[in-house]
């Protein structure tokens, strides 16, 4: 990679994976045990209110001392962290370019032209990676590649890239948060063929994050500004409750398994506070429909065959069944732990557990070396 963002797919790292989500900060280590994994290391702390603003980091300083904390108090020692930023700071593309190009004459293609064309911001705002996915023969039976090319803005790897400096910590590698999530479930996603598209739907602290994936490779990508927090939200003014950061009050609730009519017609009476959460939701679930009818009329030979529900939404007892009834699409819940696997002692509730994707798919990516 270059500049703050190396190595997307990685190479093999002693570390530790740190995410920083708007709401807390996840710490975990993994360590190779035959065919599973053992959560060696793992600290969660909620991040203050006013260390972000609009979904970015606004107090570097702060931020850094709550990590360097973190670390003392879970007695962690190693220096060599990886994390990603949010899949909203980056621009993803899948490009071709011809196939008989040197991997030096590519590497100028691609960077120094190539991008320019798919970028919203001068080439010299920004910090790039790309890795070629394979060859293919486009309309005119000409031999090309498709390379994935990933971008993010320069002032946002920087401030990640200070916020680890001034907690003492090396920051070894910077990736995209979907990336992350896509190495926590990678055999799931094995399970589907050439001609098969799983939807990714991370459903996170303030916004839910949408990856169309094939083989492995994200297709589309789209951030909606709905997370847990607007149904928590939603749900606790219904309720008369006051609004916290504190999202426990969905730990218990359930989503009714039958239709259900929100907008007064009286077919099927539910109390005030699950029918605003089910309005948000249903926000939620229009959005996740106009990503899957944009991609899909673009791409008429891919069929959406599963959604895959993960981050700390997917906890909200049959959500996966709300999405199944109203996109007519099979839709299942993913449990990180489980997906690896992963031996974890320390007990957490479900919510958090659903929110693991990310930093364990961090802690993989430093644990493993990858092809």
């Amino acid at each position: 990679m270059f500049s703050s963002l190396t190595n997307l797919l990685g190479k093999k790292n002693l570390g530790i994976g740190v995410e920083i989500a708007t709401d807390k900060v996840n710490i975990a280590q993994l360590v190779k045990q035959g065919s599973q994994y053992k959560l060696s290391k793992y600290s969660s702390k909620e991040i203050p209110e006013g260390i972000f603003q609009e979904g970015k980091i606004t107090d570097a300083p702060s931020l850094a001392e709550l990590i360097e904390d973190m670390f003392k108090e879970a007695k962690i020692n190693v220096k060599k962290v990886a994390t990603a930023v949010p899949m909203r700071e980056a621009i993803i593309r899948i490009i071709p370019i011809p196939a008989e190009l040197s991997a030096e004459e590519s590497n100028d293609l691609i960077l120094n032209h190539e991008a320019a064309l798919y970028l919203p911001y001068p080439r010299d705002e920004v910090d790039l990676d790309f890795i070629p996915l394979g060859n293919f023969l486009d309309d005119d039976g000409i031999e090309k590649v498709r390379v994935l090319l990933v971008a993010t803005r320069r002032e946002i790897t920087d401030i990640y890239r200070e916020t680890f400096k001034q907690a003492g910590l090396q920051l070894e590698i910077l990736e995209i948060n979907s990336f992350s999530l896509i190495r926590t479930i990678r055999e799931q996603l094995r399970q589907f063929v050439a001609q098969e598209a799983a939807v990714l739907v991370d459903i996170e602290f303030d916004n839910t994050e949408i990856a169309i994936i094939v083989q492995g490779v994200p297709q589309f990508s789209r951030t909606v500004p709905i997370g847990i927090y607007q149904l928590h939200t939603a749900l606790a003014q219904a309720m008369n409750l006051p609004v916290t950061r504190n999202i426990e009050l969905l730990q218990d609730i359930t989503i009714p398994n039958t239709p259900i009519d929100t907008q007064g017609t009286g077919a099927t009476h539910i109390n005030p506070g699950m029918a605003s959460l089910l309005r948000v939701l249903g926000e939620l679930t229009e959005e996740l429909r106009r990503s899957i009818s944009f991609y899909t009329n673009q791409a008429n030979e891919v069929e959406i065959a599963q959604i895959l529900l993960a981050g700390p939404g997917s906890a909200i007892g049959q959500i996966d069944e709300f999405f199944t009834q109203k996109l007519n699409l099979p839709t299942v819940a993913i449990d990180p732990i489980a997906a690896l696997p992963v031996q974890m002692e320390q007990e957490v509730n479900s919510i958090e557990r659903a929110g693991l994707g990310t930093v364990l798919g961090l802690g993989l990516r430093m644990s493993e070396k990858y092809v």
